[in-house]
């Protein structure tokens, strides 16, 4: 085990130790507290709840923490960060969360967040939250105030019932209030999280656990190493069948990957299958560099067109919700008859969930893909000419109209000009990671940034919130060690933006642009009452956000043109110092709500 105790510390602990006044007092103090004058009696070895929850995750492979120190888990971040995991402490706990969020999309480990009761927890909550949307396996680890004091609410310091509050925002919530089940409050948390379809869960450490001790030998016992969290699914045989006849009989097919096919890590076999079929596929954002957005079969560059027209879809790791208008309307021209659906999910009550799905194929996305592949053989029919054919034709007509806007070089910039920019960049460097958040931003360079590699891209997914940029890319730059390119409107940077000192604290690789435009969508709104306050989506005019890298020893660029964007762009990749360029937009560009503005109550009542 990570620390021993005696049998007479342990009983000094239990009744000095454990108060309630003594959880803020420092490592070093407790063991001072818990050292009585021994008379020379064998000492038997103990170890307490800091070490059982390091014990327990580092047995499970798991080596980072996120988080922000406080009372009660100041000293767990120490021992940790003692016993050899990395802990990377955050300035605001959201960001931490979405920190944990992103690493365990990208390793299909649980990522962990660690925060302090009460406001803390809260402020992880919505990472949790958005982590569970957006199938992220993900665990908010809190102190809390004792049992006996929160359920008599009497007036703990940090009182809360998190458990209560946490309960529904995520696939799973527990509490541990022993330590001997350390190991499996944390074991049930790893296999809530990974299984089936993966998410968030809460686990709930009241601040007297981590004081306890038990006998080092039977604490070792209790940690349990989780077997197979993720176990594989084999698809029905019949329901593998019924999908590949679907596909043979179409006359347009199409298949859509979403982010859950880039989380499979399943990329060799679903690029066989594209290849296989013949089928054009389409990708949605995160699932973007599964197969190269250059590949011949992509139809990215005809998404309207092939929404509309395709006759059979073939779901892989993607939900029919509003990013895909719920699979009908205007986006998918119900009126010109109904399409027929292939969903893959491991979850079956997913299936049904907006419009009929034909042929369901449930179970984990590597399994069931591997069983569509395995029905493709040499006498399988690829699509008609005439479906391909007029895809490529509105590609080729597409991408060249948007070559030319490429091309042009504006001043000031918009996000065309400014965006070719880092195009290039990452076609140069196919293995840096993308972060993306905003409106305008996000919705540009979703369409314009080509993406190479799977999981490379990471951005605001289902919810469409706000504010992941930050912990997005110091998890990307901390679990990878790729450079990092993020690519902020100045709007979502402001949700996290402080975090620029936890960038250079860990000198991590990232680049973050922020493309300053003067305002929400754009700076030229105009207060209509005629008072002196500033419209509500305009910001200060002209602000220098390099400034603020600059302050804690980054490189801060402010860039006016395309030319000096690149320069800095470039320098920033190669020399992998923290670095933020304050990309000058026209604040004229932009449009209300990016792309969503029929969200927009009043702006869609005006069209």
């Amino acid at each position: 085990m990570s620390s021993v105790r005696t049998d007479k510390e342990a009983s000094t602990t239990l009744d000095d130790a454990l108060k309630p006044t003594s959880r803020a007092v420092d490592g070093d103090a407790v063991v001072r507290a818990l050292k009585p004058v021994t008379d020379g009696a064998p000492e038997a070895e103990t170890t307490d709840g800091f070490h059982l929850v390091i014990d327990a995750l580092k047995l499970n492979d798991i080596d980072t923490i996120f988080g922000l120190p406080g009372i009660p888990i100041t000293d767990l971040t120490r021992m940790a960060q003692a016993e050899g995991m990395r802990v990377i402490s955050f300035r605001h706990e959201q960001h931490a969360g979405n920190a944990a969020a992103a690493a365990g999309f990208l390793t299909q480990k649980p990522g962990i967040c660690l925060t302090v009761s009460a406001p803390g927890f809260l402020n992880g909550l919505t990472a949790l939250a958005n982590a569970t949307t957006n199938c992220f396996p993900m665990i908010l680890i809190s102190g809390s105030s004792e049992r006996e004091i929160v359920d008599l609410q009497q007036g703990d310091y940090e009182e809360m019932d998190q458990l209560a509050i946490a309960k529904p925002l995520c696939k799973a919530a527990f509490r541990v209030l022993h330590a001997q089940d350390i190991g499996v409050g944390i074991a049930r948390a790893i296999r809530s999280a990974l299984s089936g379809r993966p998410g968030g869960v809460y686990l709930d450490l009241p601040a007297k656990l981590f004081a306890q001790t038990m006998d080092a030998a039977k604490g070792k016992a209790s940690l349990i190493k989780v077997v197979d969290p993720a176990p594989r699914q084999i698809p029905a045989p019949d329901a593998v069948k019924r999908a590949l006849d679907l596909l043979k009989g179409a006359k347009k097919p199409l298949i859509l990957l979403g982010k859950g096919a880039a989380y499979a890590q399943a990329d060799a076999d679903i690029r066989a299958l594209v290849e296989k079929t013949g089928i054009p596929y389409l990708p949605m954002s995160m699932a973007k560099g599964l197969l190269p957005d250059t590949h011949a079969q992509s139809a990215a560059a005809a998404r309207s067109y092939v929404l509309q027209e395709a006759d059979v879809v073939l779901l892989i790791g993607a939900r029919l919700n509003w990013l895909l208008s719920h699979g009908k309307g205007k986006t998918w021209a119900e009126d010109k008859g109904a399409k027929q659906f292939i969903q893959i999910d491991i979850a079956p009550t997913e299936i049904d969930s907006n419009v009929a799905i034909a042929a369901p194929v449930i179970g984990d996305i590597g399994s069931c893909v591997a069983a569509l592949l395995g029905g493709i053989d040499a006498k399988w029919a690829k699509p008609p000419a005439e479906w391909t054919g007029a895809i490529a034709e509105r590609k080729d007509k597409n991408l060249s109209k948007m070559a030319v806007t490429l091309a042009a070089r504006p001043s000031p910039m918009n996000f065309h000009s400014a965006l070719s920019v880092i195009r290039d960049q990452v076609k140069a460097r196919p293995d840096a990671i993308v972060v993306n958040e905003g409106a305008n931003t996000l919705d540009f360079a979703r369409s314009i940034v080509d993406m190479y590699e799977p999981r490379k891209r990471l951005d605001v997914g289902t919810w469409g919130i706000m504010g992941i940029g930050m912990g997005f890319a110091v998890a990307a730059a901390v679990v990878t060690d790729k450079p990092v390119i993020a690519i902020e409107g100045d709007s979502a940077f402001g949700f996290s933006g402080m975090e620029v000192e936890t960038i250079c604290r860990y000198n991590l690789p990232i680049c973050i642009i922020v493309f300053n435009n003067n305002g929400v969508y754009r700076g030229t709104d105009v207060n209509a009452s005629g008072t002196a306050d500033v419209a509500p989506t305009v910001f200060v005019k002209n602000a220098r956000y390099d400034k603020l890298m600059e302050a804690f020893g980054g490189v801060g660029v402010n860039a006016t043109t395309a030319d000096e964007l690149q320069k800095a762009l470039t320098e920033a990749v190669a020399s992998r110092r923290p670095t933020l360029i304050n990309a000058v937009i026209d604040e004229t560009a932009g449009t209300e709500s990016g792309r969503i503005t029929s969200l927009n109550p009043a702006t869609a009542k005006k069209k």
